[in-house]
């Protein structure tokens, strides 16, 4: 019998198929990803374009080595940020130049740090791809998060932080307690903006 391969997307769907397109509460596991950080606008950073390239190029190479040495298959996750500022508002006016920002790619639960580590050795030496050296492994604990589905361009997503920010989390006696966290599903070089699918995540903490 041929074993399913490993998909975050549909292990974790409340996580990564979300239907709701207004704020809603998820409780989200702790999860290990490989990562890579930078600043600036991604739209014009070329650091930035650097970075997601060294990050799939790492996943690839772990994806391979999980499958040549553990006989263990999986689908390299979809492409997830970290987004954040000393000025929160600048993602609601879209600021980009002051934008932080942390790449990342969920890693199935069985894959050890030597492995990740390994296969970064590998990329680096088969890859003329000096980023690869900055990736490095990453874990989250996010819990109870505020998450939707925003389904457009991404500079069409002032408006719903907005009601986040400034509506939703008094409401519901709630404070933002980690960084903006966004998973981009599909891909956007063969969709068009109007089309695009986002899930947007913030975690949150009741106010004591």
């Amino acid at each position: 019998m041929t074993t399913a391969r490993y998909d975050v997307k549909r292990e974790l769907k409340q996580c990564y198929a979300p239907r709701n397109t207004d704020w809603a509460l998820v409780e989200v596991p702790a999860q290990r990803f490989i990562a890579i950080d930078g600043h600036g606008d991604p739209n014009t950073s070329a650091d930035y374009a650097r970075a997601v390239e060294a990050l799939y190029a790492v996943a690839y190479t772990i994806k391979f080595a999980s499958k040549n040495a553990l006989g263990r298959d999986f689908v390299v996750g979809p492409l997830e940020g970290l987004w954040w500022s000393d000025r929160p508002e600048v993602f609601i006016t879209r600021d980009k130049d002051a934008w932080h920002w942390r790449m990342l790619i969920s890693q199935p639960g069985w894959i050890t740090d030597d492995l990740i580590d390994e296969s970064k050795d590998t990329a680096l030496t088969k890859k003329s791809l000096p980023a690869i050296a900055e990736v490095r492994r990453e874990r989250l604990e996010e819990g109870t998060s505020a998450q939707l589905l925003h389904v457009g361009p991404y500079d069409d997503e002032g408006p719903a932080l907005a009601r986040l920010h400034h509506e939703y989390l008094a409401a519901n006696g709630l404070r933002m307690s980690g960084h903006h966290h966004e998973i981009y599903l599909g891909d956007h070089r063969r969709t068009e903006p109007a089309r695009f699918k986002t899930v947007l995540r913030q975690p949150v903490r009741t106010v004591n």
